[in-house]
């Protein structure tokens, strides 16, 4: 990638040459603070680490200090149907184990928040973001906020009557930080990029029209993905690329109404997620063999090489996932994956844009 240039931008009423690159690279290290808070989010899900807390208290940061304030902490985690049902008779000891990982996930948070503002105001106080771009970055700030509270609503539903989080607000969780993640990787390759000289209008659109329909598709797969996850239906038909021999599950439609199935029925989420990552492969490798045949600017063509090789990665990560019966690292990292692909489209479409 060719990152930065110097261009002339209106700041209130005088025009000042600006380097952007600081605040590119600023939200291209908060984009990867998303990723791995995403990341964080998936083994603390994994692992079972995330009821461990069972309040929400977004102004602190603090551990617990003492021996009181642990008993008092494991008091209230005990009160839990994750405790009652699940992990009865489990230690102190034990239970500090997952504690530790969803107090990272949830200080990592805090952290992306600080990251976020100090160096927001910093560049507004020195003029490096106009006015024009302060309202988009304003609004991600506060779709930060509120993805912080949709992350308690979702542990909270875990904490009423069962020990599993709402597989819908799973999924709401995820796609919004995926929101985030793409609104900060855009706004950042938005500062990084430079223009660069290709194919003919003609060709372009189409790209950019294929890479849309992929990025689309990716997002359906990861939402498809997220309702997997949620209702631990990974954990059935585990063989590839048949379902346990059959290619449609006989039960795809055994609850009513019949609709209920595309997000509840265990083995039609997983054949749909199934589907739809077959075709976010196929359609992947079939755009890149498609775009060989354009006189591409070297860079874009490297960025269009990109996505079929994180597809490949994904689908593989995929099926191995299923295989094992979903084992934390693998899972971890095909959710990773996930992102890795979304990224790598985002990319080529900033780059195809950024060529017409």
């Amino acid at each position: 990638m060719q990152f930065g240039h110097i261009e002339s931008l209106t700041l209130g009423k005088g025009v000042l040459r600006e380097d952007r690159r600081p605040v590119g690279r600023w939200l291209l290290g908060l984009a990867l603070m998303v990723l791995v808070m995403v990341c964080l989010g998936g083994l603390t899900r994994l692992t079972g680490s995330g009821l461990s807390m069972v309040e929400w208290q977004p102004l602190s940061v603090l551990p617990p200090l003492s021996g009181q304030a642990w008993a008092s902490m494991f008091a209230k985690y005990q009160a839990s149907p994750q405790y009652r049902l699940v992990n009865d008779g489990m230690s102190l000891a034990a239970f500090k184990d997952i504690f530790w990982l969803e107090y990272l996930h949830r200080l990592w948070g805090r952290l992306i928040g600080l990251a976020f503002l100090l160096p927001f105001l910093l560049f507004i106080a020195t003029g490096r973001i106009s006015r024009r771009r302060m309202p988009r970055l304003m609004a991600l700030f506060l779709l930060g906020g509120a993805q912080g509270g949709l992350g308690w609503l979702m542990v909270a539903s875990g904490l009423a009557d069962r020990p599993e989080v709402s597989h819908y607000r799973l999924a709401a969780h995820l796609l919004a930080a995926l929101a985030i993640y793409a609104a900060l990787l855009w706004s950042a390759l938005d500062e990084l990029d430079v223009r660069t000289a290709g194919s003919g209008p003609a060709a372009l659109v189409r790209l950019r029209r294929g890479l849309g329909t992929l990025l689309c598709l990716a997002v359906l797969t990861m939402a498809a993905g997220a309702l997997v996850a949620g209702l631990h239906a990974g954990l059935i038909y585990n063989s590839f690329p048949s379902m346990n021999g059959a290619w449609f599950p006989g039960e795809a439609f055994d609850l009513r109404p019949g609709w209920i199935n595309f997000f509840e029925n265990h083995a039609l989420v997983q054949f749909d997620h199934r589907l739809l990552a077959t075709a976010s492969w196929l359609g992947a490798v079939v755009l890149w063999l498609w775009s060989r045949r354009l006189e591409l600017a070297p860079d874009l063509g490297r960025r269009l090489a990109l996505v079929p090789l994180a597809a490949t990665l994904q689908a593989g990560l995929g099926i191995a996932t299923l295989l094992a019966a979903v084992p934390v690292g693998l899972a971890a990292a095909h959710q990773a994956g996930a992102f890795l692909l979304f990224s790598a489209l985002l990319w080529a479409l900033h780059g195809v844009r950024r060529a017409g």
